[in-house]
Formats: structure tokens, sequence, C-alpha cells
């Protein structure tokens, strides 16, 4: 197996933009090479099979929608008030609407787990995890709310990204007054945490 971590990286990169704009059934090593811009032939030398091509966007996508230290280090030293789960969730949209290709690339997943049973188990996985960790982080950093305002606001915020990075007209003057998405993300943190 080719061990060049620099263009894993770049392989991994372009197959994120080639299923987030083409979906599951556009996502061929011959179209990740043609994304790259590397010879034909490159992607196969890098991974095994679509499956692992599909791993690996996971774990790819993880890295690059994942929070800055920094900045979550930054967050922690205002008073755990729902002031703060606003400022968690700002960031949240500006990481998400920053990186809107990634974004859709794991929503394509998502989709493609339905038809995958080895993908499904994987991915189920690794989406419950992250959301294991991001009740586990709330707990610890004493956050106002258990487990359940977590497990709500999970479900509020998956459900703004989605109509917001895929049909985000739906959301315009929704609520007259309220600016979609930041002004929706606030409510949706105001409705739900205590």
């Amino acid at each position: 197996m080719v061990r060049n971590p620099e263009r894993r990286v770049a392989l991994l990169d372009a197959a994120v933009a080639v299923l987030a704009r083409e979906g599951a059934r556009g996502l061929t090593f011959r179209a990740v090479d043609t994304e790259a811009s590397v010879p034909v032939g490159t992607a196969s030398n890098y991974f095994a099979d679509r499956d692992a091509l599909l791993h690996q966007i996971d774990a790819r996508l993880k890295e690059r929608l994942a929070p800055d230290p920094a900045v979550v280090e930054e967050l922690l030293a205002s008073p755990k008030d729902r002031t703060l789960v606003v400022a968690f969730m700002r960031d949240l949209l500006a990481r998400v609407t920053g990186d809107r290709t990634g974004y859709l690339a794991h929503l394509e997943l998502r989709l493609e787990a339905t038809r995958r049973p080895a993908l499904y188990a994987s991915y189920t996985e690794s989406v419950r995890g992250e959301l294991d960790f991001g009740m586990r982080f709330h707990r610890e950093a004493g956050l106002p709310g258990g487990d359940e305002t977590v497990m709500v606001l999970y479900l509020a915020m998956q459900g703004l990204l989605l109509e917001h990075l895929t049909l985000p007209d739906v959301l315009d003057d929704a609520l007259p007054g309220v600016t979609a998405p930041e002004g929706l993300m606030e409510r949706v943190v105001k409705t739900i945490v205590p």
C-alpha cells in the first residue's frame, strides 16, 4: 500500500467533494482521481475498495468538522450558562456552513449507510460515539441541562443544519423577524436549554 499521507488527505478531500456533489453513486475511484487531478488509478492504490474509501471519508470528515481546541478552551472560560451553549452552537453553525461540502458529504454517508450494512454498522457506531461525546462534554463542562437537553438540542440542530444547507429558502421568514440560521439557532437553544 502506498504511504504518502499528504496525497491520502488530498484524495480523501477530493472524495468528499465528489460525494457531496454527485452522491454515493457518483463516488468512483476514477471520479476521485479526476477531482484530485492525479493519474487514473491513484485512488485505487490508496484504498482497497469502495467500503474502505467510505470509512476513510468518515474519519476525514470528523477531522474537518471538529471544533478547534483553542476555541473550545476559550469558550470554556465563560460562565456556564445558556449564553455559553449559544456560543458553542454558533461555533458549530460556523464550522458546518464553513465546510458545506463536508457536511453534505456527511449527509450522503448517512444515506449510503442505509444501503450498505457494513457501513451502517460502522457509521452508526461513529455517529453514536460523537453523540455520547457531546453528552459527556456537556456534563463535564458543567453546562446547563443534562443528557436529555443535549439529545433534544442535537436533534433540533440536525434539522436546522439540514434545512439550512439543503433548502435554505424554507427557513427564510419562517418566523417573522428571526434570521436564518443564526436567529433560529438562538431560538432553538433558548427553547431547549434551561
